[in-house]
């Protein structure tokens, strides 16, 4: 369901390209107003051998589904003024392979157990796409997150919660049963929560440029 945040004082607007819980509200700590759209891609059906790419691939993959959803609408016809969609896809590395969401109980169990005592490379992307003009930005960051030992009744819990399951990896790491486990972060903890703050403000402002030029 599409959710409409009231906007304020804001001289552009945003579209959020994404469901996700914790992107929406990274955004909303960053100040911004915003209305969210999903995607609804088959992500399974893009693949890419480095991360890097598969989520630069994923986040331009929804932007383009949700152009062609307001375009669809006739709502592109609508904008007035200059229009940011943001878009972003995390996935997690774990001793060189790849990690997206886990797809049974089995799988989230051994990706938690494998990260127990270790660690797991995140890398996320941000694409911002000016529906005015058209142009796009994107990248990528990473983080490390090193854990503690995570009880089993703790990885019991999580899959019992099924949120496990809608995040890539299978962690989710301002969870209230994970935060305490969690050793150390190399990197920023918005980038390992889907959303880096500092290359999205750096997206969005290089994509406003052309509108004001």
């Amino acid at each position: 369901m599409d959710i409409r945040i009231p906007p304020k004082n804001q001289n552009f607007e945003i579209i959020l390209g994404s469901s996700s819980k914790a992107r929406r509200e990274i955004l909303a700590e960053m100040g911004y107003d915003f209305t969210i759209l999903s995607a609804d891609i088959d992500e399974k059906s893009i693949r890419k051998e480095k991360p890097e790419d598969l989520v630069m691939a994923l986040a331009e993959a929804k932007a383009d589904a949700i152009m062609m959803k307001l375009d669809r609408t006739a709502q592109v016809e609508d904008i007035s003024r200059p229009t940011l969609l943001i878009t972003a896809d995390t996935v997690v590395v774990y001793q060189g392979t790849i990690r997206e969401k886990p797809t049974s109980a089995e799988e989230a169990r051994q990706f938690i157990r494998d990260y127990s005592g270790g660690s797991g490379e995140v890398v996320g992307s941000v694409v911002v796409t000016n529906l005015v003009t058209g142009s796009r930005k994107g990248g990528w960051e990473s983080a490390e997150v090193y854990f503690l030992e995570i009880p089993d009744e703790v990885i019991d819990s999580l899959i019992e919660e099924g949120i496990t399951f809608n995040v890539a990896g299978g962690l989710m790491l301002e969870h209230p049963l994970i935060l305490p486990l969690v050793d150390t972060v190399v990197g920023t903890a918005d980038c390992v929560m889907g959303l880096s703050k500092t290359l999205t403000e750096k997206l969005m402002q290089e994509a406003l440029v052309e509108t004001m030029v």
